[in-house]
């Protein structure tokens, strides 16, 4: 199925739209890496570039947690790597939280 014709205006704002959801959720990767924002927070975001966001992508931008350590957590608690943060069920985001922040 084609895409409609878009105006250069539509266009515009398209690419606009797409680069602002790239620099936030680049934001929330970078503040997750250097500790100055937690997960729970990340999960529970209404972002909807958040929302968006591969959940192998997020977890790898977790602190002494890269691609591969991400892969295979995922595995672990049996979650799909292609799984976005707005498609983690109840139980899956229980299971993330459990494994990744620690209970005190």
């Amino acid at each position: 199925m084609a895409l409609p014709p878009l105006s250069p205006e539509q266009r515009r704002a398209a690419l606009d739209k797409a680069a602002a959801a790239r620099k936030e959720r680049a934001a929330v990767k970078d503040a997750l890496k250097q500790g100055k924002l937690p997960l729970q927070e990340v999960l529970a975001s209404d972002s909807e570039a958040i929302r968006k966001m591969p959940i192998l992508s997020l977890l790898a931008s977790l602190p002494g947690i890269g691609k591969v350590r991400a892969q295979k957590t995922l595995t672990e608690l049996e979650i799909s790597e292609s799984r976005r943060v707005r498609g983690l069920g109840s139980n899956q985001r229980e299971r993330l939280l459990a494994h990744f922040v620690p209970q005190g």
